[in-house]
C-alpha cells in the first residue's frame, strides 16, 4: 500500500509518500480501506514533535472507510461495513489496522468524508460543554478558535443547548460564515478580545469558555469569565507556553477544567462509545453539520499539513487516498 510517512519529526515537508508493507489484521481488530482521513491537531503535533515509535511511521488517528478484513476473535464487525476509526496512528494510508472496538459503524446516509471529521472533535466539544462544562440553557458560551474543527462543533452544540454563542478567530470573514452554524457574536483576536467580550456581555463576562488555543489566550479566557464562570482548556493549538495566573479564579469563585477525550474514553469507554454513536446519527440526520474546507490527495499530505497549520482553514482538512 501507499502511505504518508515520516522518518524524523519536523515541518510538513518531512512527510513522504511511499510504498510500505500492508498492515496485518490483529485477532481482535479489523483492516480498513481508508476513504478519507481528517487532519487533527494531534496529527500535526505528532509529525512536528515526535517521538516516533518506529521508522518509517504512519501518523494520523481519525479516518473512515470500508472494512476489508476482520480478526478471528471479532464478532461485532464484518467485511464490507463502512466505519469510522480512531486510534493512535496509521490514518494517513490506503489501509489501516485498528482494534475493532476503536470503530463505529456509519449510519445510513453518512458519507466517509463527513464521518472522518466527527468522533474526536464533536465528542470533545460535547464533553467540554456538558459533561465537564455543565452548560445550562440561557447561559453564554465563548468558543476560542471557533473556526477550527472542534470550534465549529462546539458552536453548533452550544446553540442547540440554548446558549448564546460568542466565537473568536483571527479572521472576521471566517467567523461570519459561522453565523449559519449558530454563532451569535464574532470577536476577532487582532484587537482586544477581552474588552470586546466584556462589552458584548455588559461587563458581566461569559458563563463558559471552551479554549483549544492555549498559550497566552488561556489567561485571557480566565479574564472573560463571569462570576462562577467555568473555563475548559482542551489543547494548545497556539503551541505557546501556558503560565497561568489563577487568581482570577478565586476572586470570582470560578473554575478551570482540563478535558482530554482519550482519558475519558479509557475511564468510561461505554459512555464515550455511545456519545460518538449518537453524534454520528445527528450528523447523518442533518441535526449537526460537518464543515470541510479542503481535500488533498494522500500523495500531497505535506501540502495538506502545511495548509492546516497555516490557520487558513475553516473547519476540517481531509486526505483522500
Amino acid at each position: 500500500m501507499h502511505a504518508a510517512v515520516v522518518h524524523e519529526p519536523g515541518a510538513p515537508e518531512v512527510l513522504r509518500y511511499e510504498e510500505v508493507q500492508d498492515p496485518s489484521c490483529h485477532p481482535r481488530g479489523v483492516v480498513i480501506e481508508v476513504e478519507a482521513a481528517s487532519i487533527e491537531g494531534g496529527d500535526l503535533r505528532a509529525r512536528a514533535q515526535g517521538p516516533l515509535p518506529r521508522v518509517p511511521h504512519v501518523i494520523g488517528y481519525q479516518c473512515a472507510g470500508v472494512i476489508r478484513e476482520v480478526g478471528e476473535s471479532v464478532r461485532e464487525r464484518s467485511v464490507g461495513q463502512r466505519v469510522v476509526a480512531v486510534a493512535a496512528a496509521g490514518s494517513h494510508a490506503e489501509l489501516r489496522s485498528v482494534p475493532a472496538r476503536a470503530t463505529w459503524v456509519l449510519p445510513e446516509g453518512l458519507g466517509a468524508e463527513e464521518a472522518a471529521c466527527i468522533p474526536v472533535p464533536f465528542a470533545t466539544a460535547h464533553d467540554c460543554l456538558h459533561e465537564f462544562g455543565r452548560l445550562a440553557p440561557g447561559e453564554t458560551v465563548l468558543v476560542q478558535g471557533a473556526t477550527g474543527g472542534l470550534g465549529v462543533a462546539a458552536v453548533q452544540l452550544a446553540k442547540a443547548a440554548g446558549a448564546t454563542v460568542i466565537g473568536t478567530s483571527s479572521s472576521e470573514e471566517k467567523l461570519e460564515r459561522l453565523v449559519d452554524y449558530g454563532l451569535d457574536h464574532a470577536v476577532t483576536t487582532a484587537g482586544d478580545p477581552v474588552a470586546a467580550v466584556r462589552e458584548l456581555t455588559g461587563d458581566r463576562g461569559v458563563d463558559l469558555v471552551i479554549d483549544p488555543v492555549g498559550g497566552e489566550m488561556l489567561q485571557r479566557s480566565l479574564a472573560m469569565l463571569a462570576y462562577r464562570g467555568r473555563a475548559i482548556t482542551v489543547g494548545n493549538a497556539s503551541r505557546g507556553e501556558s503560565t497561568v495566573d489563577i487568581s482570577p479564579l478565586m476572586n470570582g469563585n470560578r473554575t478551570l477544567q482540563g478535558v482530554y477525550l482519550a482519558a475519558e474514553q479509557g475511564a468510561n469507554f461505554a459512555r464515550v462509545e455511545a456519545l460518538v454513536s449518537r453524534l454520528l446519527e445527528q450528523v447523518a440526520s442533518g441535526e449537526l453539520r460537518v464543515l470541510i474546507d479542503r481535500r488533498f490527495p494522500l500523495a500531497d499530505a505535506a501540502g495538506a499539513h502545511a495548509y492546516a497549520e497555516s490557520r487558513r482553514a475553516l473547519g476540517r482538512v481531509l486526505l483522500i487516498p
